[in-house]
């Protein structure tokens, strides 16, 4: 599963911005093979590929600390969590991140992460604390984007809520992912079950589908190729004027666009949106436990929250924590964003996504 900010990074690789390469220690263990130098001491990351984080944030843990951090990203977030569970016990690392609320059940109940309250958990809101043994890290919302040129050229309001997008006027103007491959497409179909309930989802997305709804496997896809409003939709001339993306997706479009536009070319349907938490846990079985706590009590630090909007395009957990002018101009918040219990998504997930598929693919 693509993480909440997997789509921001990748719409960052679509505008020709390239992140952080994952720090690796190997070369350090051969160079001081051949000195003589005792290896580094090292704590080891493993998440999903979209994890980012600023060198000099980096830096100063390993300054903090005397730890290096390697990181180890492997694959999308759901992928990563299956890995670490085939390998419980004798993980691949120290800490995850990268689990999120859609898959923090199926993480828990397989027993990977050992229990650990991060120093500075206090300054983290109850409501984001969904399990004692992890800690919440990051937080963002898969909402409607909209191009705003579209609808100003027809003089159409752009819709705000799900009912919204079910109405005659915006007919063959929305593309959504499809929620068994896309995390966007999943977190979309989850505030559409939170919305309208376990006996009324299903006719809603009846409606979006007689209203013309265009699937498509990924986010890439939908918002690159598809959507109309983004610098690789027009390249591609997708001419679809709505897509599911993420809250944060405008600030990226400004960040990265050349030379950089006064006012976001997308805006954000605000009442379709689902709320997503990242978190990231103490691996059982990890080789370094104590780095790893060290580890997890710096990334809800300040220094590390303040780093992570324009790292990775999602909105810090701490309260003290700074949102850069970026996402305070361009970007929106969300007031109520639609929710699933953990229990309730590891119950239903794989049933949900057989019924949508029966309804809107067939």
């Amino acid at each position: 599963m693509h993480t909440k900010k997997a789509a921001a990074v990748a719409l960052a690789a679509a505008l020709g911005v390239t992140g952080l390469a994952a720090c690796s220690t190997e070369d350090a263990r051969e160079a001081a093979g051949k000195t003589g130098a005792p290896a580094p001491k090292t704590v080891t990351l493993v998440s999903h590929d979209s994890f980012n984080a600023s060198k000099e944030v980096l830096a100063e843990f390993t300054k903090q600390t005397g730890l290096t951090v390697k990181v180890l990203k492997a694959g999308d977030a759901g992928e990563a969590v299956n890995k670490e569970i085939l390998t419980k016990g004798s993980p691949q690392g120290d800490v995850f991140f990268g689990v999120d609320n859609t898959l923090l059940s199926r993480a828990v109940d397989n027993g990977i992460f050992v229990p650990y309250e991060a120093k500075g958990a206090d300054r983290i809101p109850e409501t984001f604390k969904l399990d004692e043994r992890v800690t919440p890290v990051d937080t963002g919302d898969v909402c409607v984007n909209y191009d705003k040129k579209y609808f100003a050229d027809k003089k159409l309001a752009p819709p705000q809520t799900f009912d919204d997008l079910a109405k005659p006027e915006y007919k063959d103007l929305l593309v959504v992912e499809n929620p068994e491959r896309s995390s966007p497409g999943l977190g979309f179909l989850l505030g559409t079950v939170a919305k309208y309930g376990d006996e009324g989802w299903q006719d809603y997305w009846k409606k979006l589908k007689a209203n013309g709804v265009r699937t498509v496997d990924s986010w890439e896809l939908a918002y690159n190729q598809e959507f109309s409003g983004s610098a690789g939709g027009k390249e591609a001339k997708g001419d679809r004027p709505l897509v599911v993306s993420y809250a944060s997706s405008p600030p990226v479009e400004v960040l990265y666009a050349d030379p950089q536009p006064k006012e976001a070319p997308t805006g954000v349907s605000t009442g379709t949106c689902f709320r997503q938490i990242e978190f990231a846990g103490l691996l059982e079985g990890a080789k370094n436990p104590e780095g790893g706590k060290a580890l997890i009590d710096f990334l809800v630090s300040k220094k590390f929250q303040d780093d992570m909007p324009l790292q990775m395009f999602v909105n810090p957990v701490a309260k003290d924590a700074a949102l850069p002018e970026l996402f305070t101009k361009h970007g929106v918040v969300v007031e109520k964003p639609e929710t699933v219990a953990p229990e309730k998504i590891t119950e239903n997930r794989e049933a949900w996504i057989q019924q949508w598929s029966s309804l809107v693919l067939k």
